[in-house]
């Protein structure tokens, strides 16, 4: 198809037509419950974050009233405990990251100019996944049975069953759960911005917004999975009573804290660098100019993510840890304000030298930088070591946490509710009611978080429900009641304009005059999401090229037609986005749906001690990830298809070309990163144990450690070979060393048990027998999976469905058994040499 092709209009209408037919979603409630189209996902996976937040304050405000007075009786003591925290767990796990990941999942493909993201099915996994996880958690509070122990909960009086009731584990494991679905969401997210950018878009022509969720997504991968080794350990705790935190034998509580803060301050920019982002997508609309500084912006922003990895310790500056730490972790947590500055002040620069058009989305952007700079403030005084030991666990914690999170979030999401809603719906919001409510949630923001500086310095603790008259306290907790109260006003006004929305009239395309891709969306709200895919030649194409957005309309660009019925996208090499193949993008299906409630069953059964019913749903969710694998890889009817302008693209591609290897590769990071926290715990308890193994205490020894090591190495060359003999077109000999594999790894399994087993090591009795059998068991859990792996490779490959040129499954599972090879090679070496031989 040649340019002049398009100017036929009834081509144009035609393949209009088909895109239609092809991308409409399906009929009926139930049905639409099927799409895994990320236009049709991401609304509601923005919706039920939202609702949850909301559910948050409410809970946020009882705990205000109760303490507006002293000495009130609103709510007992432990009906306090289980609002805060359900408040805290509901704002960082089920709101702030869920959120921004939701909002990303909509705007990534138009910023992007693609139709879609490379996994709906998976975005539609993650989003069910968090429904039900965040249902099963927050529903907890309707029982009495909702966690206590804080948003945090520090061992030992949460890993004490006698001490925590049931609540704890439905802390741990729902929100296991959820942060399944964070991690999910984060390898779709990757691989969109690497793998599906438009011709032309190279790495610095990005916009800056998937510039930062790159960023975010990145650090999900690392902050993430420390915590769920951290859970894991925890459950283990409660559950088999193996003593990770137990200091009566041998265990410690700040190893949880060590694992939780790896996780929890990285998570505080995890969801402040997408607010960034946003305003990086607003300020130069109204600015009316191209951004300052992008190169700056962009390098603050990675060095950002880089500092806020050695921060955590600052959470523990009074747990009695060596000075030496202190002074390093005091003087990270100051430098991180430095890239921070950079990128605020690039966009007060840009404000001030352009020609602003104020606005109620700039309004917002304004305000909340105001508040995160207060917040910033006292986060420097909370750096810096001697302060926080008279501030830790006081109200002026609470003031800090609050300004940062209201100033860095919650303000600036709703700067891109009002800038975004006429992309989303095709309406504006009122500005009238948006800048009433601005300046209720900016007062009451003040009123509510300021005074609790004041009370923090005169003595008041967090997380106590109530507070005696004599410590002078009933005005400024009366005030913060007030302030509180406010500022949900406030967000209800937010919420009645969102209500209104759908009878107003209809905005105008690109309300804003914005310059970037996003904007050539119709009010009408196609859902093919772009109509021909753009060649990029400028960081604001709408702005800077001539006619593009006609051109767009008309399908002069790329894949302007949908001739096989299929959805499909255009997949760009990652650094120069120069075109590679064309992406088949599955069709809807209940399969996402059933696994998330699959999985959700293993850890909710888990939760109540119903093992073998978590086990069937366990199996249930092998079978059905199974099914969603095979359905989704398939072989195309052609090897080449025609996407415009006299160009061919191929419909398959393996390796690193294709966004399933980069997929495997970012789940097995995230993988092996949950992996290094289980290996941290290991050299945690030898440095603070004087004799480590204990005294009387054998190891698993060399013998079987290393017969382990040496199956899963065959197991690993044996599908190396298989990968290489199935490309040179040896399909026999390349089934038989599928074959060979998989059993070397099924014999590495009793032979990695057979260590600590044979050894005599009980897990309940000692810290050491525990993260031994932790650490074996893990990995031969993965070298179940491997032989499951090598399994269904061979299975395609019998099937027919795998063939030299369509090789996509055998370079995956290759692809796993190389970090399979360096979890075995960190563990069996640990295990069998190490204190003992090293």
């Amino acid at each position: 198809m040649s340019l002049h092709d398009q100017d036929d209009p009834e081509l144009r209408r035609a393949q209009e037509q088909r895109l239609r037919a092809v991308w409409e979603p399906p009929k009926g409630l139930f049905l639409r419950w099927s799409d895994t189209n990320n236009n049709a996902v991401g609304p509601w996976y923005t919706l039920t974050a939202f609702a949850f937040m909301l559910f948050a304050g409410v809970l946020a405000l009882i705990m205000r009233a109760q303490l507006a007075v002293p000495e009130n009786d609103l709510v007992s003591a432990n009906t306090f405990n289980q609002l805060f925290t359900l408040h805290g767990s509901a704002m960082m796990f089920l709101f702030a990251v869920p959120m921004f990941e939701a909002v990303s999942i909509i705007l990534l493909p138009q910023l992007l100019g693609a139709r879609d993201l490379p996994f709906p099915r998976l975005s539609a996994f993650g989003y069910w996944s968090f429904l039900i996880g965040g249902v099963f958690v927050l529903g907890s509070i309707f029982f009495n049975a909702a966690p206590d122990g804080g948003w945090f909960m520090y061992p030992p009086l949460t890993t004490r069953t006698d001490l925590s009731g049931l609540g704890a584990d439905i802390w741990m494991l729902g929100l296991s759960f959820i942060e399944v679905s964070s991690v999910a969401a984060a390898v779709e997210l990757i691989v969109g911005v690497l793998k599906c950018r438009p011709p032309g878009m190279r790495l610095n022509l990005m916009p800056l917004y998937a510039w930062y969720i790159l960023v975010v997504a990145v650090m999900i991968l690392f902050a993430f999975p420390p915590l769920i080794a951290g859970d894991l350990l925890f459950e283990m705790e409660r559950l088999l009573g193996w003593p990770f935190f137990d200091a009566s034998r041998g265990g410690d509580p700040l190893l949880w804290q060590h694992l939780f803060w790896i996780f929890g301050h990285p998570e505080v920019y995890v969801i402040f660098l997408p607010s960034i982002a946003l305003f990086a997508m607003l300020i130069p609309t109204f600015a009316q100019r191209h951004l300052l500084g992008y190169p700056y912006i962009v390098l603050a922003a990675v060095g950002t993510a880089f500092l806020s990895f050695g921060l955590w310790v600052h959470h523990m500056f009074a747990t009695g840890l060596p000075k030496i730490s202190l002074a390093f972790f005091s003087a990270a947590s100051q430098a991180v304000v430095i890239p921070t500055g950079i990128q605020i002040f690039a966009f007060i620069a840009t404000l001030a030298a352009g020609r602003v058009i104020f606005s109620t989305p700039l309004l917002y952007a304004t305000g909340s930088l105001a508040i995160f700079v207060i917040g910033g403030l006292t986060g420097v005084m909370v750096a810096i070591v001697p302060f926080d030991w008279q501030a830790h666990d006081t109200y002026f914690v609470v003031a800090h946490l609050h300004y940062v999170l209201i100033g860095g979030t919650l303000m600036p999401l709703f700067a891109g509710l009002y800038y975004y809603w006429p992309l989303v719906t095709g309406k504006k919001l009122s500005d009238r009611i948006g800048r009433t409510a601005f300046w209720i949630l900016f007062a009451g923001a003040n009123l509510a978080f300021f005074p609790m500086h004041l009370s923090g310095l005169m003595g008041m603790p967090r997380r106590v429900f109530t507070y005696p008259a004599e410590l002078g306290l009933q005005g400024l907790n009366m005030a913060s009641t007030i302030g509180a109260f406010l500022f949900a006003f406030g967000v209800l006004l937010i919420v009645i304009d969102l209500l209104r929305s759908p009878w107003r009239p209809q905005a105008e395309r690109n309300p804003w005059k914005a310059g970037t891709l996003e904007w050539l969306a119709t009010p009408k709200g196609e859902q093919w999401g772009i109509r021909s895919i753009p060649l990029i030649e400028t960081r604001y194409p709408i702005w800077d090229q001539p006619d593009f957005v006609r051109k767009v309309d008309e399908g002069r660009f790329f894949l302007p037609d949908a001739e096989e019925g299929r959805r499909e996208t255009m997949i760009t090499s990652v650094l120069d986005a120069r075109p590679v193949a064309v992406l088949r993008l599955p069709s809807t299906s209940f399969v996402p749906m059933a696994t998330a409630a699959a999985l959700g069953g293993v850890f909710i059964l888990t939760t109540y001690h119903l093992y073998w019913a978590a086990l069937t749903a366990g199996f249930a969710t092998l079978a059905l990830v199974l099914v969603w694998l095979w359905q989704t890889a398939e072989i195309p009817e052609k090897p080449c298809k025609p996407i415009g302008h006299g160009i061919e693209l191929p419909l398959y591609v393996a390796g690193p070309q294709a966004p399933g290897w980069w997929a495997m590769f970012i789940t097995m990071m995230a993988d092996a990163t949950a992996f290094s926290g289980l290996v941290f715990g290991y050299y945690f308890f030898w440095t603070v144990h004087p004799q480590f193994p204990p005294p009387g205490m054998d190891g698993p020894g060399m013998f079987w450690p290393m017969v382990a090591l040496a199956l899963m190495v065959l197991s690993w060359v044996t599908t190396l070979a298989a990968r290489e003999t199935n490309r040179r077109g040896a399909l026999v000999v390349a089934r038989l060393l599928l074959g060979a594999g998989a059993l070397a790894g099924l014999a590495a399994i009793p032979a990695g048990l057979a260590g600590p087993w044979l050894s005599g090591l009980d897990p309940q009795l000692h810290s050491y027998p525990a993260i031994v059998w932790t650490l074996a068991g893990w990995t031969v859990a993965h070298a179940a999976i491997g032989v499951i792996g090598q399994l269904y490779a061979l299975a395609r490959s019998l099937a027919g469905r795998a063939t030299p040129t369509h090789d996509a499954d055998i370079r995956n599972v290759t692809l796993y058994q190389h970090f399979l090879l360096f979890t075995a090679l960190v563990t069996w070496t640990t295990l069998g040499l190490f204190p003992e031989v090293l």
